[in-house]
């Protein structure tokens, strides 16, 4: 069967018309979440914050002692500089510069410790938002979902073309 020219041509034409419809009938559903709004709307995301404020409390009070401690010491060291011997006031000014290495560290612990609570408390509840986020993108059939609380795709379809392969060719990127 040879193929002429006035059937190439038809058959062409309904191999595109059947690409248009095809693609035509594949419809994009976008949709966008704020994951900073569903964390806030969460009862346990309050007592989190509570656990967190409770421990900032006792790292501020346990700070404030510390403080206390070293202002007392450097008022006592300037009110009787004058009168200590050299190698009195040496240990004094050298244990003033300890007790504020102590108090830095102290600070330091206790912003890592806070990250660390928060992280533990409130990671729980970002991974629930996430699964339910994936869970609605499948069920209500988006292809993607934004998260406006980041700037970021909190959901693409398994569907969705990956085009990395692509843009990497037209790129000339051969990894």
């Amino acid at each position: 069967m040879i193929m002429t020219k006035k059937n190439f041509i038809t058959l062409a034409a309904c191999l595109m018309l059947a690409t248009t419809a095809i693609y035509a009938q594949q419809t994009i559903n976008v949709a966008y979440v704020n994951s900073d709004e569903l964390l806030e709307a969460f009862p346990e995301k309050q007592q989190a914050v509570k656990q967190l404020i409770t421990l900032s409390d006792n790292y501020k009070k346990e700070l404030e002692l510390m403080q206390g401690e070293y202002n007392k010491k450097y008022s006592d060291y300037i009110t009787y500089q004058a009168s200590l011997a050299e190698n009195i006031k040496l240990r004094r000014m050298q244990e003033l510069t300890e007790l504020e290495n102590r108090i830095e560290q102290f600070m330091e612990l206790a912003q890592q410790d806070i990250e660390h609570q928060e992280k533990e408390l409130l990671e729980p509840l970002r991974q629930k938002i996430c699964e339910a986020i994936h869970a609605v993108g499948l069920e209500q059939s988006f292809t993607v979902i934004y998260d406006l609380s980041d700037d970021g795709i909190a959901f693409v379809s398994p569907e969705a073309v990956d085009a990395n392969p692509l843009v990497k060719q037209k790129l000339g990127i051969r990894k």
